[in-house]
């Protein structure tokens, strides 16, 4: 039996949708993504939504809009994939990395409100794994810290405080219990939708927010696409308008809009999710009740506080050292089962140690990294293949505990 790690979940709707949008003409940016923007927007329950090329190009166009860059600090956690932490960088601004909570993925908030100063302007949360974090406890820090907070551009004023820009590229469908949806609760929030996620169009992402008090909504549409689509005052779509070629550059600005192509596939996507989420649910499940009584910690991705998108199942096997870890990942391959480590802390990589960065100081982060296996979740799985990765990792993991 072999078992990929994480193929994306393609049907017919979403061949049917791509096949539509070649045959239409209209394979950039056009009706097909405006329609997956509404619904993005719907159902995360916010006004508005934009679709553009990655989780990566909304977060850093956000820090963009927001006026983000030299003389600025931004801060996030050392556990994490580099998108989150690359996007500062690309901005100019100075990164910041605190620890994780002791035995947790979660972000240290002591950290977090020690390294709050008067260049702070931004905080990256993160919904690893897609588990919506402790967004009541990140705002009450940034509230109280908000008489350091000193704003220099508009929107940074309306917010008067320091701003939480969620990297949710695993969390689109998870929500708290009181039904608010990841999406609707940072500032502003970006979701990946790469090939290897729950929701995919292959490449690409989208960026929600909440109103502002003072700020337009569509004003604040327009400037997403001013800066994902060269500063070009008018899209193509609007372009082919009769008589209405003419356009202006308002600024040197980006590329990195969403195509038609691919939000065909968004939007049957879209049609299928709730049956994805609902599979993923039921896949953790039975995976939880296998590994727990054997002592394999796992995440908590339904409780009475969230529920998840269940985008990674991670496992951790308290106890085992690097080369053991290594072992049971092989032994599991052997088995044609593949499995990930998510994640090498940030530290721990050539560039973040070329900008000074030491693993030394984000030793909660070290020991979740060491002894961390992430298993197959997707819903290409059979419930054999399911019953299958739980007998052989149940196995494999005894010998070595």
């Amino acid at each position: 039996m072999q078992i990929p790690f994480s193929p994306p979940d393609i049907s017919e709707l979403e061949i049917e949708q791509v096949t539509e949008a070649l045959r239409s003409g209209w394979i950039t940016t056009g009706p097909k993504t405006k329609e997956l923007e509404r619904q993005v927007a719907d159902f995360c329950g916010t006004s508005r939504a934009v679709c553009l090329g990655s989780q990566t190009a909304c977060a850093e166009m956000t820090l963009r809009l927001l006026g983000i860059g030299e003389g600025d600090e931004v801060i996030t956690s050392a556990y994490t994939y580099t998108a989150t932490a690359s996007v500062v960088c690309h901005v100019g601004a100075k990164l910041i990395l605190v620890d994780t909570q002791k035995d947790s993925l979660e972000m240290d908030y002591n950290q977090l409100e020690a390294a709050i100063s008067e260049k702070t302007k931004v905080v990256i949360p993160i919904d690893l794994a897609g588990i919506p974090c402790d967004y009541e406890k990140i705002y009450s820090i940034v509230e109280k810290k908000k008489a350091m907070f000193h704003p220099t551009n508009k929107i940074q004023e309306a917010i008067g405080r320091v701003i939480v820009m969620a990297d949710a590229a695993h969390a689109f469908g998870a929500k708290l219990n009181d039904g608010s949806m990841v999406g609707s609760i940072a500032d502003f929030s970006n979701f990946s939708f790469h090939a290897v996620k729950n929701f995919t169009t292959a490449e690409g992402g989208a960026v929600t927010w909440k109103s502002i008090e003072g700020i337009d909504d569509e004003e604040l549409y327009h400037q997403y696409q001013l800066l994902s689509l060269h500063g070009q005052s008018k899209d193509a779509l609007a372009k082919t308008q009769l008589g209405a070629w003419e356009y202006d550059i308002v600024g040197p600005w980006y590329k990195c809009n969403m195509t038609d192509v691919a939000a065909g596939i968004g939007l049957a996507q879209m049609q299928r999710y709730k049956g994805i989420l609902a599979r993923r649910k039921e896949i953790i499940e039975k995976y939880n009740a296998a590994f727990k009584p054997i002592g394999i910690e796992v995440l908590e991705h339904y409780n009475d506080a969230h529920q998840s998108s269940g985008h990674l199942y991670i496992t951790r096997i308290p106890g085992i050292t690097l080369e053991q870890r290594h072992e049971i990942i092989v032994k599991m391959a052997e088995a044609g089962i593949a499995c990930n480590v998510h994640y090498k802390p940030l530290p721990m990589m050539t560039a973040y140690k070329n900008l000074g960065f030491d693993i030394k100081d984000y030793p909660n982060a070290y020991k979740r990294f060491e002894n961390e296996i992430t298993l197959p979740l997707h819903t290409r799985l059979k419930d054999e293949e399911v019953e299958y990765v739980i007998e052989q990792y149940c196995r494999i993991v005894k010998e070595h505990i």
